[in-house]
């Protein structure tokens, strides 16, 4: 990997198709996200999706992608795997461990399908039930350092299900309580795998070592506006408000992406 000083940053935010919002605001995920470059002296590429992907690595140390739809493709992701390898680091946000789903027969929702980027990025996305208001424990890490032992937080409880454990460090874990279900599990997903071993813990947050780099995913980071909520069927019991911030607005939220992205630039 060509080596850049100071580092450099290719930033990814964007939904499918091409120009549509995919229920999110990305405007202000990419703004914020660049600001926070920016305070760090990191310059930064901008792209909507993966479709150049393999033009800015070779020139980048950090990639982060904040999306709701792309994904890179078998040929995408085996490039990104090599530029991990050779001290890349991807900062996956949120719908990044989304991707391509399916219909499936008798069902009102669509099943993401598990494709070579998950394996990469070592998380798959399942479902999540409605935005809540819940606690963040919090592992010891230099990514989580000044973020205290736990926090709260109002977002979308994603459900992930780990590509590799044996070899995930988790940072950041949930347990969103009983009230917390998905009418996707026993329908589009035979079972629950996003649980861990206690049945009741959900990991939002890890690291994964990849040759001289790795990556690290948190699956915080839902915002919306007006805007990119325009078109969806009208739901009595949705309270959320229509501009959306969530995580955004936590300082424990910005500090570990502050610190992310310090990890991510340092030199390999």
């Amino acid at each position: 990997m060509t080596q850049q000083s100071p580092a450099r940053a290719h930033l990814i935010t964007g939904g499918f198709p091409p120009g549509a919002a995919a229920g999110h605001d990305h405007d202000y995920a990419r703004l914020r996200l660049l600001q926070l470059l920016g305070e760090q002296h990191i310059p930064a590429s901008v792209a909507n999706d993966f479709a150049d992907v393999e033009k800015w690595l070779p020139i980048s140390r950090l990639l982060i992608t904040y999306v709701a739809g792309p994904y890179p493709n078998a040929a995408q992701s085996l490039a990104i795997q090599h530029w991990l390898e050779a001290g890349g680091h991807w900062l996956g946000l949120h719908g990044t461990s989304g991707g391509r789903a399916e219909r499936v027969e008798g069902a009102r929702g669509r099943r993401t399908i598990k494709t070579e980027h998950h394996a990469v990025l070592g998380g798959y996305f399942l479902t999540h039930p409605p935005l809540c208001k819940f606690r963040v424990d919090v592992s010891q890490h230099p990514i989580t350092k000044g973020v205290g032992v736990s926090f709260d937080v109002e977002d979308e409880p994603y459900f992930i299900e780990l590509q590799d454990p044996g070899a995930t460090q988790i940072l950041l874990t949930a347990d969103y309580g009983p009230d917390a279900v998905s009418p996707s599990i026993g329908t589009l997903y035979a079972k629950d795998t996003s649980l861990q071993p206690d049945g009741k813990t959900r990991v939002l947050g890890y690291m994964k070592q990849s040759g001289d780099g790795g990556v690290t995913y948190f699956a915080l980071g839902h915002c919306h506006n007006p805007a990119s909520r325009m078109g969806r069927p009208a739901d009595a019991s949705d309270t959320t408000p229509a501009t959306f911030h969530g995580a955004w607005d936590s300082d424990a939220f910005i500090t570990l992406l502050r610190n992310a992205i310090a990890r991510g630039a340092e030199p390999r």
